[in-house]
């Protein structure tokens, strides 16, 4: 017999992480009006300059990141998003998307009808705190990739990148230990941390030459976490990932 499970069941799990949810707050979560859609890998789910869509998207698979352009067209990825997070959470009630947002792998996501998204923030109070957690710990890490880009050597800014992605995957159940598959290219790699691609190169084949990292194509491990942590100066506490209401 097959499951009658919900997509929404995934947003009431993320949610419930960082509030305590009633089963008024879970019912109004499971009506919301919803799509379930498929992304190809580079396609863009948010375009600066235009108005939000209709669904306010969250990832079910895969991973996407957030982008800025120059007028030259440089660009710096200022995040990357895994499954439970929402993509345009911020354009729930702005008007203009002011950046773009594009998926990094094939993505799966839940778009949620943004009138009835924005509706169910306000009149259930515990949902509202939920979704404005969520925008707070969005901005923590925008912070810390500021901090990366502006005051780190190229060593530690790659190191950093590595030591978030390994930890959220893991967070999120996509890896054991801290061996991940990193699915980015060494251009993307170098608009995450502001190098050029020749840079990063000579940087990560520094960083597997000195044993701190072992790289297998696309995975990325590390032998020692307390040593690649302490070159990334990584402290993981702008992540947030302890913020869960027990109430």
């Amino acid at each position: 017999m097959q499951s009658s499970a919900s997509p929404l069941d995934f947003v009431v799990r993320k949610l419930a992480t960082r509030v305590a949810l009633d089963e008024r707050d879970r019912a109004a979560i499971l009506s919301l009006p919803h799509v379930v859609r498929t992304c190809p890998p580079s396609s863009y789910l948010v375009r600066e300059g235009e108005s939000p869509h209709k669904f306010c998207a969250l990832i079910l698979s895969g991973l996407a990141f957030r982008q800025k352009s120059t007028a030259q067209g440089a660009r710096q990825i200022v995040s990357l998003h895994l499954p439970g997070d929402f993509l345009d959470l911020q354009n729930l009630f702005l008007e203009i998307s002011d950046h773009n947002v594009q998926a990094l792998t094939a993505l799966e996501t839940i778009g949620i009808e943004r009138d009835a998204l924005r509706q169910l923030t306000l009149h259930n109070p515990a949902v509202g705190k939920a979704m404005w957690t969520e925008a707070q710990v969005e901005a923590s890490i925008y912070r810390e990739w500021v901090t990366n880009v502006g005051r780190r050597d190229a060593r530690s800014r790659i190191a950093h990148v590595l030591c978030e992605f390994a930890l959220r995957m893991k967070a999120a159940g996509l890896c054991a230990g801290t061996r991940f598959e990193l699915p980015v290219t060494q251009e993307q790699l170098a608009d995450m941390a502001g190098l050029t691609p020749v840079h990063v190169n000579r940087t990560l084949r520094s960083l597997v030459e000195d044993g701190i990292v072992h790289r297998d194509r696309r995975f990325i491990g590390f032998s020692n976490w307390s040593e690649i942590r302490a070159l990334a100066d990584f402290n993981p506490l702008y992540l947030h990932l302890d913020q869960i209401d027990p109430a």
